[in-house]
């Protein structure tokens, strides 16, 4: 008896726990349904509140291909860059994406902000095809996205390095190209759906590019205006004071401009205000601001918006051809305006006048790095002025090389005597010729040197009174500063062994010295002739009428 009661104990024992093991499962499963159904519902959810995708497939991985290898592959600007392009990411369409597609063609139909036309870059085709894309068949997709990115690649170029070659236009310019992989840029801003990305980081991020594209707009929108402009003509000089025919133009001509209002242009009367409205003008374009109405001031007041314009268009050009990058701390030369700055982290520290090589021998274009400076500096004469000067001056007059303290040396510096030369003979051009340090030195007192193949460096000169010109190409191709001393003493400033009383002494002494730079400093000679001054614009004379070439190349790339 006791035996069946312990038996039965343990079935219900056992009962128990099969029953708590089908109960538990129960559980779970009920959870797991919950569980899924809330997950569910969270996914639900998550796909309502997310935006729409908006996209519109653009050809396919097959016809791309096909195309590509086709001849209407010829058709692109950059045929071999957008092949390489679209090898790498296996042929897939690339602007699907409508928001940045329709973001990049606005970007190119609003680049004539910057001097740069929608229609260079596809842009008939690409307007047309996007205003039918869903009539397209899935080739002509296909076509379409490579069209976008061979106008993505070459609207970069440009950005990077402008539309033309400056080398066509200038006699020397020496700048490297400004280099950016393309490819990677595009693929960088269709990850973060921002083409700006790109934009940005191609465009020149000088602020006097950005200016001028306000300046363009201006000038635009001022072209109207043009034909209000009457030739004024040239002849004697106008004084204050005097009485003249050509100011009643020369007055309308001033209230146009902005410079003059409120008086009577009807009179041929030089008066106070319209004194001071040339003074003005004058100052703001680099001209003696004198008051006094010359051939200059006159060349001036007759160009009108139109050129105005195509001067910005220039110059904007040529902000795409410089470096981006200047460094922290250079000299910066506008050959054009006559003017060196110093720059360090962004500030002028002092500025000078210049003068610069004259039309038949152009300052030319580069940057470099000055090496060294040397005091009472020797002056070797360039192959040009040897041989266009010093030795047809030889040839005329024998006391030539005397009087202007010249020596002479052979190819293995061998210091020769002038009387026992045969000028005659074409072994004269393969002489050294070298001016000693004295009072008619053209080098004056000192030379800043940054060692380079065009023999171009800054340097003092004797006449002083040069600097006080309008214009002044008036050197061989090298730089005179005015009051060079004091950048001598400025480029020398971390050195205390050469203070101004050490730099006085060793020019006292008359002898050769020569400094090392401990200091970096870089120096650019570059070139322009519009930009924006206190927020006004200002222009300089295009002394080697570079402006009128790039407007000639811009115009046979494309017409406005």
């Amino acid at each position: 008896m006791k035996a069946r009661i312990n038996r039965s104990m343990n079935s219900l024992k056992t009962l128990d726990l099969v029953t708590k093991k089908v109960f538990l499962i129960g559980i779970l499963l009920l959870l797991g349904i919950f569980s899924c159904k809330n997950k569910n519902e969270d996914a639900t959810d998550l796909n309502q509140s997310e935006e729409p995708s908006e996209e519109t497939t653009l050809g396919t991985k097959n016809s791309i291909s096909k195309i590509l290898s086709s001849p209407k592959s010829d058709e692109l600007f950059l045929s071999d860059s957008v092949k390489k392009f679209y090898e790498k990411k296996e042929y897939l369409p690339t602007w699907s994406n409508n928001k940045l597609r329709e973001g990049f063609i606005e970007t190119l139909k609003n680049a004539e902000a910057e001097g740069l036309y929608f229609k260079d870059y596809h842009g008939n085709e690409i307007e047309a095809i996007e205003g039918s894309l869903n009539s397209q068949n899935n080739n002509e997709k296909s076509r379409y996205d490579i069209l976008l990115t061979d106008a993505f690649f070459k609207f970069s170029s440009h950005l990077l390095n402008g539309k033309t070659n400056p080398q066509k236009i200038h006699e020397i310019f020496d700048l490297p190209k400004n280099r950016a992989n393309l490819s990677v840029l595009l693929n960088n801003a269709l990850a973060k759906n921002d083409l700006e990305i790109a934009f940005n980081e191609l465009r020149p991020n000088n602020p006097v590019y950005s200016q001028l594209i306000v300046s363009l707009k201006e000038y635009k929108e001022k072209l109207k205006d043009s034909v209000e402009f009457k030739e004024i003509d040239g002849g004697e000089m106008i004084k204050p004071g005097m009485q003249d025919a050509r100011l009643q133009k020369i007055k309308f001509r001033l209230m146009v401009l902005g410079y003059l209002k409120d008086i009577d242009p009807f009179t041929n009367d030089y008066s106070q205000p319209v004194q001071d409205a040339i003074k003005q003008i004058q100052l703001e374009n680099g001209l003696l601001s004198d008051g006094i109405v010359g051939n200059s001031t006159i060349k001036l007041l007759n160009i009108d918006y139109k050129a105005r314009y195509n001067q910005v268009l220039a110059n904007l050009e040529r902000w795409r051809w410089y470096p981006r990058d200047l460094g922290e701390h250079y000299i910066l030369v506008n050959i054009a305006n006559y003017h060196l700055e110093v720059i360090k982290d962004n500030k002028i520290i002092s500025s000078h006048k210049i003068m610069v090589g004259t039309d038949l021998r152009k300052t030319p274009i580069f940057s470099d790095e000055i090496e060294y400076i040397v005091f009472n500096p020797n002056w070797t004469i360039p192959p040009t002025i040897k041989n266009k000067d010093v030795i047809p001056g030889v040839r005329k007059d024998s006391s030539y090389l005397k009087r202007k303290n010249i020596d002479i040396y052979s190819s293995n510096g061998e210091l020769l005597n002038p009387n026992e030369v045969d000028w005659n003979s074409n072994k004269v051009r393969s002489y050294t010729y070298r001016q000693k340090p004295g009072s008619s030195n053209p080098l004056g007192k000192v030379k800043i040197i940054y060692p380079n193949k065009h023999l171009i460096y800054l340097h003092d000169t004797p006449s002083k009174s040069l600097f006080a010109r309008n214009s002044r190409a008036q050197s061989s191709g090298c730089i005179r500063v005015e009051n060079v001393m004091e950048l001598v003493e400025y480029l020398l400033s971390d050195q205390s062994d050469y203070n101004s009383g050490k730099i006085n002494e060793i020019l006292e002494k008359g002898k050769l010295k020569q400094v090392q730079m401990d200091q970096r400093v870089t120096v650019h000679h570059l070139y322009w002739t519009a930009w924006i001054e206190n927020g006004k614009p200002r222009f300089t004379e295009d002394i080697y009428n570079y402006d009128e070439k790039i407007i000639e190349e811009l115009n046979k790339v494309s017409k406005p």
